[in-house]
């Protein structure tokens, strides 16, 4: 995994803080493979019922910038309950949890 341990517990900071303790978030794509180099950074939240939108995507995004900086990150939610899309299978299959 290619991130450094800061820019983890940065990332889980800021999701607990924006979508609260039961949310999930796995890092796939790119960033999970360490034979591989740059990539953005991809993750899947797994979250409740109306926090998929856009005022906590940006809280989140906000906290995440001040502790580690601006960088390109991806993100994917996945609400708790509904059926499983494609990219969600994936980042299952191929993700860390964070």
């Amino acid at each position: 995994m290619r991130l450094e341990p800061h820019e983890v517990a940065a990332i889980k900071s800021a999701a607990y803080e924006a979508f609260g303790d039961a949310v999930v978030v796995r890092l796939f794509g790119s960033r999970v493979r360490d034979d591989v180099r740059g990539g953005d950074i991809d993750l899947h939240l797994e979250v409740e019922e109306g926090q998929e939108d856009v005022g906590h995507a940006a809280r989140f995004r906000w906290q995440v910038y001040e502790a580690i900086d601006e960088q390109k990150m991806d993100l994917v939610f996945h609400v708790r309950g509904r059926p499983m899309r494609p990219i969600d299978a994936i980042a299952h299959a191929e993700g860390v949890i964070l």
